[in-house]
């Protein structure tokens, strides 16, 4: 299985800064045509996106889709197959975050992070391998991205931190129980990863952890994406790769 001439659906992609776009750049660069989904993307974003990736040489489509939605990942699957074929590699880069901690977590709150985090997660993933087997493609690859929940804490992020650690138990198991279809199912903890959501004095302060003297980029991410998406990673599964340059959490 090599990259070129495959199709990866790449969720989450709703700004040009994020793992996800980095994601799509990268297998678009080896030769991978790209279904990407979006949510609340600014002015008409996505659309210049999508043309920046066909100038790679590559086909490139995408949704927009609401995760809180309970059958979104069929709609995802229907949409992607209907328009450029049956995809051969997942990354359920999508995730929901809010700051929580125990004063303020309710149970709304925990139902939002599972909908998007697990549900759709988990469910994509599934009925990813579904296809794959009733159409009887011999390779797969599905990576989820996690954040290091077993790393250390992470203050007042209870919600996602558990939804985000449910997924690392769930690809273990998956890997397993869909080996034998060739399909390998890994996880990447990129780390802290500056795609704008960090401030300058925080940056700073996150820095001063890093022995590599830098925060994480998401072309940092997108490059181990694309190696777990390779045939040089067909021997690799059940991982939760923590990728994280040298990050010291104490």
């Amino acid at each position: 299985m090599t990259i070129t001439g495959q199709i990866a659906v790449v969720t989450g992609v709703s700004h040009g800064n994020g793992i996800g776009a980095a994601a799509c750049r990268k297998l678009a660069e080896q030769g991978c045509s790209i279904f990407f989904t979006h949510y609340q993307s600014k002015d008409n974003w996505a659309y210049v996106f999508q043309e920046e990736i066909r100038n790679k040489g590559v086909v490139c489509e995408s949704m927009e889709v609401n995760l809180f939605e309970i059958y979104a990942y069929k709609n995802i699957l229907n949409t992607v197959t209907s328009k450029i074929g049956t995809p051969s590699i997942l990354v359920n880069n999508a995730a929901h975050s809010t700051r929580d901690g125990y004063r303020k977590l309710t149970s709304e709150i925990i139902d939002k992070h599972y909908q998007v985090n697990m549900r759709q997660t988990m469910m994509l993933s599934v009925a990813f391998a579904r296809q794959l087997e009733m159409e009887g493609h011999k390779q797969g690859r599905i990576i989820n991205l996690t954040s290091g929940q077993f790393q250390g804490p992470m203050i007042d992020e209870l919600a996602y931190v558990a939804t985000k650690g449910a997924i690392s138990a769930f690809t273990l198991s998956l890997s397993a129980e869909v080996a034998h279809l060739g399909i390998t199912v890994n996880a990447v903890n990129p780390g802290p990863t500056d795609t704008g959501w960090m401030n300058g004095e925080l940056k700073k302060e996150l820095e001063s952890k890093f022995l590599f003297g830098r925060v994480g980029q998401p072309m940092d991410a997108a490059k181990l994406i694309a190696f777990l998406a390779s045939e040089d990673a067909a021997w690799i599964t059940g991982q939760i790769i923590n990728s994280e340059g040298a990050f010291l959490r104490k």
